[in-house]
């Protein structure tokens, strides 16, 4: 498993800008005398363009790339365990995880075998997302051309990632039972941009006050025809048609 925290240089101080990268004059707030700058659509432009850069190397390398979001808790990690340890023997895998601190999440991933590459983002401000520059640089820690299937764990958050392209095939989003049958009406865009819906925990619905279909209904009423996947990565319920349909997309990028 290869570690290492990114580092990258800030053109304003910490102080003067917000968590989305607003710049506030002198780092005050609320002031009349002070002009509130926008550098968001900058930002995203920018990365857009890495993504791009990214997507062509990928799409020559004939990796699949598959992006996976959540909130913290819903049990990403474990149901990356499952999959990689489901996915067909022919088809090589490789995962770069992204989190604020700590590497537990790459430390277990990395027993299943396969190449992890653990990102840190504490170091440049504790940033909610995986961006395409970050992508970029833990990719080039490994050799694409023995990859099949390469997956990005994002940094738990059901916000900022959904904003961020970061050159993938193909994006998938996480929802577990204990978290509640509103998160995709109260995060939208989360779940419009995703190109699947995992509801995870499913073992659990009989210990929970949770409606199911309501919550099933919330993603589809978002993105409708998005396929939702009902699993229980603790037991692997509902695996198969989930591990059949990633699948699919990585044999489909192979034989393109």
């Amino acid at each position: 498993m290869l570690f290492y925290s990114l580092r990258m240089s800030k053109r304003f101080h910490h102080k003067d800008t917000d968590h989305h990268g607003t710049l506030h004059p002198h780092g005050i707030l609320g002031d009349s005398r002070m002009r509130e700058i926008k550098v968001t659509r900058k930002v995203l432009d920018v990365n857009d363009a890495m993504a791009a850069r990214n997507r062509q190397l990928f799409t020559e390398k004939k990796v699949f790339v598959l992006n996976v979001m959540s909130s913290p808790g819903s049990g990403k990690t474990t149901t990356l365990e499952k999959t990689i340890e489901r996915m067909p023997p022919d088809l090589s895998v490789a995962v770069i995880v992204g989190d604020i601190c700590s590497t537990r999440d790459a430390d277990r991933l990395a027993v299943t075998g396969v190449p992890v590459i653990q990102v840190n983002t504490d170091e440049f401000g504790g940033d909610c997302h995986l961006a395409a520059h970050v992508v970029e640089k833990a990719a080039a820690d490994l050799d694409l051309d023995a990859i099949d299937l390469l997956i990005v764990e994002n940094v738990g958050n059901l916000v900022c990632p959904a904003e961020f392209d970061i050159g993938e095939d193909t994006r998938v989003v996480i929802l577990s039972v204990t978290e509640g049958e509103d998160k995709p009406i109260k995060y939208p865009l989360m779940f419009r941009v995703c190109d699947a819906a995992l509801l995870n925990k499913i073992d659990l619905l009989p210990h929970l006050d949770f409606d199911r279909q309501l919550a099933v209904d919330n993603i589809l009423q978002i993105h409708p025809g998005i396929p939702v996947f009902e699993i229980s990565a603790k037991t692997q319920i509902g695996f198969e048609p989930w591990i059949h349909w990633l699948e699919q997309g990585v044999r489909r990028k192979l034989g393109a």
